[in-house]
């Protein structure tokens, strides 16, 4: 499980925190240091963690740098960073901090040509951030939705450098309802790419289902809820 369970760290003002279906008014703080936690996945063995600047993903740029710093300190693993990545400019910031992995999704819609040229400058370290909301593909931090369904936006990059995919269910995220296998079995079909799940996990039981579905899951609330001890499961 280890090498499927990817812990997440979302970042709000420097803090630990877990929106409610993205709702950046419904945020809860579970820890006021990131750098607290990575250790806490690092020493338990995690070799890949997902960090999301959320204040970044509003702003539309890399806000949280000073504990994405102290994160990459401590955390030897794989890091893959998502929010407010919408240049080169800032891939190149990242990269110097020692982020592996850029988890982009509004560029790819409103900046195609720009998003290439970042596939191009950093092949198979970017990841297509798929986020659905009712069916449709949500961008600008979950904000404004598009006419796009996730499989288009899928075909429209499948044949690039990609790494893969992060489909994120925004109606079941945050909210432990359990995870919807249908929609990333959907999405499956339209790519050859590895695809990581994320949304609604809340139990031992919906990492199972999404075995040998996906290739990794993200999960927050549930383990910072208690829901998942990672110990136990180890």
């Amino acid at each position: 499980m280890r090498n499927f369970i990817i812990p997440a760290i979302d970042l709000k003002e420097g803090k630990v925190v877990r929106l409610f279906k993205g709702d950046f008014e419904k945020a809860k703080v579970y820890s006021k240091s990131p750098e607290d936690m990575a250790k806490f996945f690092n020493d338990l063995g995690f070799r890949r963690l997902h960090v999301v600047d959320l204040d970044g993903s509003l702003e539309g740029l890399p806000i949280n740098l000073p504990s994405v710093r102290l994160i990459r300190r401590v955390f030897s693993g794989t890091l893959q960073l998502g929010g407010g990545i919408r240049s080169l400019k800032s891939c190149q910031v990242l990269a110097e901090e020692g982020v592996d992995l850029f988890v982009v999704g509004t560029l790819a819609l409103k900046e195609p040509h720009t998003f290439e040229k970042m596939l191009e400058s950093f092949p198979h370290r970017v990841i297509l951030a798929v986020d659905a909301k009712g069916g449709r593909v949500a961008v600008g931090g979950w904000q404004e939705e598009s006419s796009l369904k996730p499989q288009e936006l899928a075909l429209l990059y499948e044949r690039k450098p990609l790494w893969g995919y992060l489909y994120t269910n925004i109606d079941r995220d945050g909210t432990l309802q359990g995870v919807d296998t249908e929609p990333y079995r959907e999405f499956k079909r339209s790519t050859e790419k590895p695809l990581l799940a994320s949304g609604g996990v809340a139990s031992l039981e919906d990492l199972k289902k999404l075995l040998g579905l996906v290739e990794g899951v993200v999960v927050g609330k549930a383990i910072y809820e208690g829901k998942i001890n990672l110990r136990e499961l180890i």
